[in-house]
C-alpha cells in the first residue's frame, strides 16, 4: 500500500488555503446578519468584525485573498451581500465602496498587526482602526456619488456606525488576545 505523507510546506499551504476559504465564508455569513438603519442605504452587519479578524488571524496577504475570494463569489453571481445582490449589480450599488475596501482593509489590519506581534494589543487596535478608516473612506467616497455630497454620505454611511464598528475592532483585538491552550 502506498502512503504519502504531506511535507511540512504542503501542510502549511493546505492550512493557509483552508483559512482563506473559511474567512471568505465567514464574511459572506456576516453579511447576511444585517440590520437596516433608518435614513441610510448602508446596513449594519458583522462584516467589519470578520474583515479585521481575518487580517489579525491570517496576516495581510491571506486576509486580502480571503476578502477577494468573497468578492469574486459575488461577482460570479452568489447573492452574498447584505442586500442579496449578486453579479456586477452588487458592485454598482450604493454599498459597493464598502465591499471593494474589504481586501485593502484586511491587508492593512493583517500587515500592521503582524508587525505588532501578539504582545501589543494597542498596536492591534491601531491596525484595526486604520482598517476601519479604509472601509469608511472608500465606502463614503462611493456613497457620495449616490447621495450627491460627501457630507451626506458621511452622515449616512459613517456616523450611525462608528460606535458599533469601534466595538467590533476592540472585540477582534480581544479575541486575538485570549490565551491559547
Amino acid at each position: 500500500m502506498y502512503v504519502r505523507t504531506l511535507r511540512r510546506t504542503d501542510a502549511t499551504i493546505v492550512t493557509r488555503a483552508i483559512g482563506i476559504v473559511l474567512f471568505a465564508l465567514a464574511t459572506a455569513l456576516s453579511a447576511r446578519m444585517s440590520i437596516l438603519i433608518p435614513g441610510s442605504p448602508v446596513p449594519l452587519t458583522l462584516q467589519v468584525l470578520v474583515v479585521i479578524l481575518s487580517g489579525y488571524m491570517l496576516g495581510g496577504r491571506d486576509a486580502a485573498l480571503a476578502q477577494a475570494l468573497y468578492l469574486q463569489a459575488i461577482l460570479l453571481g452568489a447573492p452574498l451581500t447584505a442586500s442579496g445582490l449578486a453579479g456586477p449589480a452588487a458592485f454598482l450599488s450604493p454599498t459597493a465602496g464598502y465591499l471593494i475596501s474589504f481586501p485593502i482593509a484586511a491587508l492593512a489590519a493583517g500587515s500592521l498587526s503582524r508587525r505588532a506581534g501578539r504582545s501589543s494589543a494597542a498596536l492591534r487596535l491601531l491596525a484595526g482602526a486604520l482598517a476601519l478608516g479604509i472601509v469608511y473612506s472608500l465606502g463614503t467616497l462611493w456613497l457620495a456619488g449616490y447621495l450627491g455630497s460627501l457630507s451626506r454620505a458621511f452622515a449616512a454611511g459613517v456616523v450611525p456606525f462608528v460606535g458599533t464598528d469601534l466595538l467590533k475592532v476592540a472585540l477582534a483585538a480581544a479575541l486575538l488576545s485570549l490565551p491559547r491552550r
